[in-house]
């Protein structure tokens, strides 16, 4: 039987194809450097209350500060036979220091020890995220001030409603993005308390100090409940709950710039360092990363379904079923964040077809909505301007006719409301600057 944390219960060596089925190393490595930084906490610990002598503690402290060095650096040799990271790192702690290795995990169960790893993780990458949103914000307010004042035709159900600014369109997913930041900062308190003490469900009846842990880790709480302690992964649900609204958001991003960027539309040009080509259409510059950032949010979704799957129902306290949460969150918290780092980026390097976009503003159906409220001004009820100004439109369209081409008397036809001030409004800079915010 390989070295395991435990065993002597057992008199048969596992079969091997459960042992390699049953692993987690390929995945849970990942979480290596918590692993390290939690039993260094916990091995002062232990010292200080005289759990462990002293000197074994500061021996365990010493040792695994050489192996968290080694895995900052990229020096440490993983061994994808182990069991666990855990397993891996005390393995590798008892062949440095030896015989005082075996004192680590008193008072702990690898049932605490994984919740305190997932939740060091997970703190560290919603602050990650975090940042990475504020310098999206940033890549887009620098994208809508060096656009400052374009105008595009807004849409609604993909069909053009009324004008809109560049600005405000794009300010639209600065406030997106500002809910994703409360999200991760919810995300963040959730899975701010610390677990370690809890042991396998019920606490242990050595006299340890659980606040002096968490102190040393940074947590600004305990989990109170020892069985709660060990079975909870809500914390981790929040993560994917919040890699799955940013990855939404992005996607809709990415879905009207692709949309401008067609030459139906060519308002915008993307930099084609953020592009490929066709391996048979030589003219294709395609617009990939905004495609997979589109496509990502289903892998996003189906991660977080994948872990409420998995919880659901599951009795107390910990089940093996929960080894099953690291791989959904880690691949949805990376992808995330990938596409927001690049997304800053890339956003700066677009640049806008200003041509295009007045050849749309001259669609004059987009001022509609104008000339209607023209006419309530004027004491007509917005039902019946409504259908005023639906004919006038379907007339003019119907007899290839623009508004701005008829004389006053044939706008009076239709409403004798109508003024010659009323010519005025057929222009995007004048319909943006009569909408109050």
């Amino acid at each position: 039987m390989k070295k395991k944390l435990w065993g002597g219960r057992f008199k048969k060596s596992q079969d091997p194809e459960f042992e390699e089925f049953s692993s987690s190393i390929h995945f849970d490595y990942v979480l290596a450097k918590y692993d390290v930084s939690g039993s260094i906490a916990h091995a002062k610990m232990l010292g200080k209350c005289g759990i462990i002598p002293k000197r074994d503690a500061a021996s365990i402290v010493k040792g695994l500060a050489v192996i968290l060095k080694a895995i900052q650096s990229g020096k440490f040799i993983y061994d994808f036979t182990a069991e666990d990271i855990h397993t891996n790192i005390q393995n590798a702690l008892e062949r440095k220091i030896g015989k005082p290795a075996l004192k680590l995990h008193t008072a702990r169960s690898r049932n605490d020890q994984v919740a305190l790893d997932t939740r060091m993780y997970c703190k560290d990458r919603a602050l990650e995220l975090y940042d990475l949103i504020v310098g999206l914000q940033k890549g887009l307010i620098y994208f809508a001030k060096k656009n400052k004042g374009v105008i595009i035709p807004g849409l609604t159900h993909t069909q053009h409603a009324q004008p809109v600014l560049l600005a405000t369109h794009i300010g639209a997913y600065v406030e997106m993005l500002e809910r994703d930041k409360m999200k991760l900062h919810y995300a963040f308190h959730a899975a701010d308390a610390m677990p370690l003490g809890a042991c396998a469900l019920a606490g242990t009846s050595l006299k340890i100090d659980r606040k002096y842990v968490a102190r040393e880790l940074g947590f600004a709480k305990l989990c109170e409940n020892t069985m709660d302690a060990v079975s909870d992964r809500d914390f981790v649900i929040e993560m994917l709950e919040a890699a799955s609204l940013i990855s939404m958001h992005l996607s809709r991003l990415a879905s009207d710039l692709i949309l401008w960027a067609t030459p139906e539309f060519g308002f915008i040009e993307i930099d084609q360092k953020f592009c490929t080509g066709s391996s048979i259409m030589p003219q294709k510059v395609n617009p990939d990363f905004l495609e997979l950032v589109r496509g990502m949010g289903g892998r996003t979704y189906g991660n977080l379904l994948a872990v409420l799957t998995m919880m659901k129902g599951l009795p107390l306290t910990y089940n093996r079923d929960m080894q099953f949460d690291k791989q959904p969150l880690f691949d949805s918290v990376g992808k995330v964040s990938k596409a927001l780092s690049i997304f800053a980026r890339m956003i700066k390097g677009v640049s806008v077809n200003r041509a295009n976009i007045e050849r749309a503003l001259l669609d004059e159906s987009l001022y509609a909505t104008d000339l209607a409220e023209y006419l309530v001004a004027k004491g007509v009820d917005s039902r019946q301007a409504h259908s005023i100004v639906g004919k006038l439109v379907a007339s003019t369209l119907e007899k290839k006719k623009r508004i701005s081409g008829l004389t006053l008397a044939e706008l009076k036809k239709f409403s004798e409301k109508f003024e010659k001030d009323a010519f005025k409004l057929l222009d995007p800079k004048v319909s943006v600057a009569r909408k109050r915010k």
